[in-house]
């Protein structure tokens, strides 16, 4: 099953430094091979299998202004995929995404029938049955005796082996993996997976016809999950398991994903709009092939297979929807049982039992300290900024002025707005000033021995019932709360950089957490205009959990020379809608920091899965960490 994006992409079909989307450079791409449209014979191209995918293929060639020669099981087969066509383009008729005449015109170029000699003729046969490994390699044989041996074949699986598949025809060098994602006429994302015996010519035919039908063709090796679906799947599985295990509920989940990472839809609604089903067969393919239990499909995915909640196809999967094929989510739950979704209420936290909050204290002078600081006195609340040296302490409030400037020149505050803020902000570096403050949140270095000696000496200056925060990223929260006499009142609060812009705040309780204290950080984000998510404390907490093993697949990708860094990252903008490619985000993120993450989740979990990849790990001991010294994954200038 194709992976399904939630919004259709823009164009995208070079990458930012000008080479083509597989990294080579123009003048060496595909699209300087004559047109894989036309075989020796001139005929059109082939689309064996007529389903969902099937059909989507033949009208996204069509609509480029390609020939199709359709082929289906038998006459029925061939009926109904003929009226989903016609659906689809009245459809775009009435969206007004084609004129009127368009339907009339594309179909005139489109043959369907129930006989496979049909595509004899073509130079490129596309394969779209459904993903069974014995039906396609049967298919495929029966082509191989049909069709020349000039022609290609291209399959459209998305997770089995191309290898195998070509194993079974005379023309092993001239079969391909062409995977286009749902819907295709949208989608603008075509894998091409060649094997290690694949002809060149071959490659560079089936490249050409994905740029002729106005696609972005992505180079990859075939290995489980090609480039989407080994990186999409495994962060998916790991998000199920995270709700499955009660770290986080699924509401949480996603908006954590979608706040903190930018992502279109949270990982949970994108299971559902794939559909559990066809994410389980993919994980489970991916796994007879890797090996690696995460890929194992989450016991709670299996568990909503079988019973039947596969997602909006059902009306019901991991949420509830209005009806069946329906995007419109139901809340509350309509009855479904959290027993059914593994989903976990929060505990009941009201607001109004959080402590009142009239003075922050913020402990640090970096810049996220002081974007945390601006946010907080643009909230209408006092606040004191403790730094260390004199110098640090007198520059505060020009450059929150500054930021606060800048603002009101782009529309975003006015001016009286800033002087309010100003008025509420004063730097000290004397920490016993915050002793009258009601939570003390620090945001220094990420060092626990820092934190800890930290918190240790605000134990002694807050006032007792003063909530005492932690922004870290990464650490044990628990670990600050035991370096003072008053635990239940320590809590984690991750802001998430540029505090000023990102909207998310991950709260995070220790085991010996305070109900008020936790219900007391929630309000504080809310009325700082923050969406609050809560989760256990945990190494990553929800964000960095599914983020960076992500990106360290990415570079284990990279380094096994499975695909090259410009067609992963367009793979994931594009096929996804991430805002940024893995290897665009590390390099933005800063390699170090990714490296000292992946290490904390590697100590913390255990998993060999999470070991940080050797690439990396060598990178920054070159000094490569990425944007901020102008060479990472990518040369940066202007650094």
């Amino acid at each position: 099953m194709a992976q399904l994006s939630p919004t259709p992409q823009p164009p995208n079909a070079h990458a930012p430094n000008g080479r083509s989307p597989n990294g080579r450079s123009p003048s060496t791409s595909a699209s300087t091979s004559p047109s894989p449209a036309s075989g020796s014979a001139g005929g059109p191209v082939g689309v064996v299998g007529l389903g969902t995918m099937g059909t989507g293929i033949a009208e996204a060639l069509l609509r480029s202004g390609l020939a199709v020669a359709g082929v289906e099981r038998d006459a029925d087969a061939v009926g109904r995929a003929r009226a989903r066509i016609g659906r689809s383009l009245e459809r775009a008729v009435r969206r007004g995404h084609l004129d009127p005449s368009g339907p009339r015109d594309l179909l005139a170029r489109l043959e369907l029938g129930a006989d496979p000699a049909a595509v004899a003729g073509c130079g490129v046969v596309i394969e779209a049955i459904d993903e069974d490994r014995e039906a396609k390699a049967a298919l495929l044989a029966r082509l191989d005796a049909i069709c020349p041996p000039s022609t290609v074949f291209a399959t459209n699986t998305s997770s089995l082996s191309v290898t195998e598949l070509a194993a079974g025809t005379g023309r092993s060098a001239r079969v391909l993996g062409m995977h286009w994602f749902n819907p295709a006429p949208r989608m603008r994302l075509v894998e091409i997976v060649r094997t290690v015996v694949s002809d060149d010519d071959a490659v560079a035919a089936v490249e050409a016809l994905a740029l002729a039908a106005g696609k972005t063709p992505v180079i990859a090796a075939d290995r489980a999950g090609f480039i989407v679906n080994a990186l999409l799947f495994g962060y998916l599985n790991n998000a199920v398991r995270m709700v499955e295990s009660h770290f986080a509920t699924r509401d949480d989940v996603d908006a954590a994903m979608r706040l903190g990472c930018g992502h279109p839809m949270g990982p949970l609604a994108l299971l559902d709009l794939i559909g559990l089903d066809a994410a389980y067969a993919v994980l489970a393919s991916m796994h007879e092939q890797t090996g690696d239990h995460l890929h194992a499909p989450a016991p709670l995915l299996g568990h909503l297979v079988a019973a039947g909640l596969l997602g909006r196809k059902t009306g019901r999967g991991f949420y509830a929807y209005a009806g069946a094929d329906s995007g419109e989510v139901l809340r509350p739950l309509d009855g479904q049982s959290q027993a059914a979704t593994g989903d976990v209420p929060h505990s009941g936290l009201d607001s109004r039992t959080a402590r009142p909050v009239r003075t922050v204290g913020v402990v640090g002078s970096g810049t996220m300290a002081l974007g945390i600081a601006q946010v907080l006195a643009r909230a209408g609340l006092e606040v004191i900024v403790r730094a260390r040296r004199p110098q640090a302490a007198d520059a505060v409030r020009g450059r929150v002025d500054a930021a606060l400037a800048a603002a009101v020149d782009k529309g975003r505050l006015s001016q009286s707005d800033r002087e309010a803020a100003m008025g509420r902000l004063r730097a000290t570096t004397d920490l016993g000033e915050l002793g009258g403050c009601d939570l003390v949140l620090e945001a220094v270095v990420e060092d626990l021995a820092v934190k800890r000696e930290l918190f240790t000496d605000l134990d002694k200056v807050a006032r007792p019932g003063a909530v005492l925060a932690t922004t870290t990223s990464s650490l044990p929260v628990i670990e600050c709360a035991t370096a003072t006499s008053r635990p239940s009142d320590v809590i984690g609060m991750h802001w998430f950089n540029p505090a000023p812009v990102m909207r998310l705040v991950e709260v995070v309780p220790t085991v010996l957490t305070g109900e008020d204290v936790t219900a007391t950080v929630e309000a504080l984000a809310r009325a700082a205009g923050r969406q609050p998510v809560r989760c256990a404390d945990r190494a990553g907490f929800i964000v960095n959990a599914l983020l960076f093993p992500y990106l360290n697949d990415a570079v284990r990708m990279l380094e096994s020379n499975y695909a090259t860094i410009d067609d992963i990252d367009t793979a994931m903008t594009v096929g996804c809608g991430h805002p940024m490619g893995p290897f665009a985000l590390a390099d933005v993120v800063g390699l170090d920091v990714t490296l000292a993450i992946t290490r904390s989740l590697h100590r913390q979990f255990h998993e060999p899965g999470y070991a940080p990849a050797g690439l990396l790990e060598q990178l920054v001991r070159a000094g490569f960490l990425g944007r901020k010294t102008g060479r990472g994954f990518r040369e940066h200038a202007g650094r």
